[in-house]
């Protein structure tokens, strides 16, 4: 189950953009024209206060120069663990470019304003599903599940859902920015802009 990987041009200091935000938003670009599966979709890791690490893929919501956003259930692992470790890694695994995006910083939650208009911008059974799973909890089956989302539909019947309290965005203020490219025999070529007091600075890194 081995591939050499040879498709794809190399990652050069010559090529690349000026900055992170403009490189993510360029290979973003090319994952979502190639028509990968799910290009937003990131493995997010965490850990808890011991170091005891856990992972998961989320979908990315949203993005700029002050880092990356997400949405979830702060009472889930996920949300546990950055309440007591305000630290996570990112992961693109854009595979089929024969690329990754590898992204490791600090965690702070969004504004409830941000919050909000994401909520509202939501399918409805999106938002009732907020309000119908206390993820992360262990059930006795499905049913409860059922239940909940049977008692989220009755209290709001056909009126406006609004996001739940314990319901809300993170988001991931980089520290390095890692584009991986897949090469040949295995000397993938990794340039990493890392943040240096008000500056970023490109290295690269052995594969």
């Amino acid at each position: 189950m081995r591939r050499d990987y040879t498709e794809w041009p190399p990652l050069l200091e010559d090529s690349i953009a000026a900055d992170w935000t403009s490189q993510f938003a360029a290979w973003f670009a090319d994952a979502t024209a190639f028509g990968l599966t799910e290009p937003n979709a990131m493995i997010v890791a965490t850990a808890d206060a011991a170091g005891r690490p856990s992972a998961r893929t989320v979908l990315l919501k949203g993005y700029d120069e002050a880092g990356f956003v997400f949405f979830t259930n702060y009472a889930s692992r996920k949300g546990g663990e950055l309440a007591v470790n305000a630290y996570a890694s990112l992961v693109f695994p854009w595979f089929g470019m024969q690329r990754q995006v590898i992204v490791a910083g600090a965690v702070e939650r969004v504004t409830r304003a941000e919050t909000e208009e994401y909520f509202g911008s939501r399918p409805r059974g999106s938002q009732l599903g907020a309000w119908a799973s206390p993820q992360s909890r262990v059930l006795d089956g499905p049913e409860a599940v059922e239940a909940g989302l049977a008692a989220a539909v009755e209290r709001f019947g056909d009126g406006p859902v609004p996001a739940p309290p314990h319901w809300g965005g993170f988001r991931v203020i980089p520290v390095t920015v890692e584009f991986w490219q897949g090469r040949s025999s295995r000397l993938h070529d990794r340039l990493r802009f890392r943040r240096s007091e008000t500056t970023w600075i490109v290295e690269r890194l052995a594969p």
